[in-house]
């Protein structure tokens, strides 16, 4: 089977489960995207390492990229290689010095491991063909009803009420909390001021 290169283009709220999030992925030189809900800590991993965000204290994804780089292992790829009752399974490429191993791996902590890599990552044409979105060329849907909206991104009406020193103070209390994602839509109000 030939796999597809994908990359990360979105995180956002799921609209399907409450205190979910979607990771929207997108095919490398092509239209199609597939939305994978995931939950709210892998979520935030995802983000942290997105937006180059350095926590004061390891997040377990870090923990996880330390400790390979400690024994020499090396993620090459992740492959998202099959989907049973809407589960998305993934697996990690990773390699040492005399081996090359594949671990079963749940996607959400798989994509997490993979921003922290730089590694690609891959799927399959039944998995893009059974659960993507084909996009048109200016981004909108040409099939299924799923819709998201990116995390961070969106003008948030609370925050553009604040004053500029209210948010740098509202920002170091989300990043004490370790709020990752409310802390980017912070910093994106905060860089759109100046």
């Amino acid at each position: 089977m030939k796999k597809i290169e994908i990359e990360i283009v979105a995180l956002s709220h799921s609209i399907t489960q409450t205190h979910s999030y979607a990771v929207v992925l997108g095919e490398l030189n092509g239209l199609r995207r597939l939305p994978i809900v995931i939950g709210g800590f892998e979520a935030q991993a995802i983000a942290v390492a997105l937006e180059n965000m350095h926590p004061s204290r390891p997040l377990t994804h870090d923990l996880m990229k330390n400790f390979m780089n400690a024994f020499n292992v090396e993620l090459m790829e992740v492959v998202i290689n099959d989907l049973q009752e809407s589960i998305f399974y993934s697996k990690l490429v990773c390699v040492s010095e005399h081996d090359t191993i594949e671990i079963d791996s749940r996607t959400s902590d798989a994509l997490a491991l993979a921003v922290r890599f730089g590694c690609p990552i891959y799927t399959y044409e039944h998995i893009l063909e059974t659960a993507g979105i084909l996009m048109d060329d200016g981004g909108k849907k040409l099939k299924t009803d799923i819709k998201v909206e990116e995390v961070g991104r969106k003008p948030d009406n609370e925050l553009s009420n604040l004053g500029l020193d209210d948010l740098n103070k509202l920002l170091n209390d989300v990043l004490e909390q370790e709020d990752y994602i409310r802390a980017i839509a912070i910093r994106d109000e905060i860089n759109k001021r100046k």
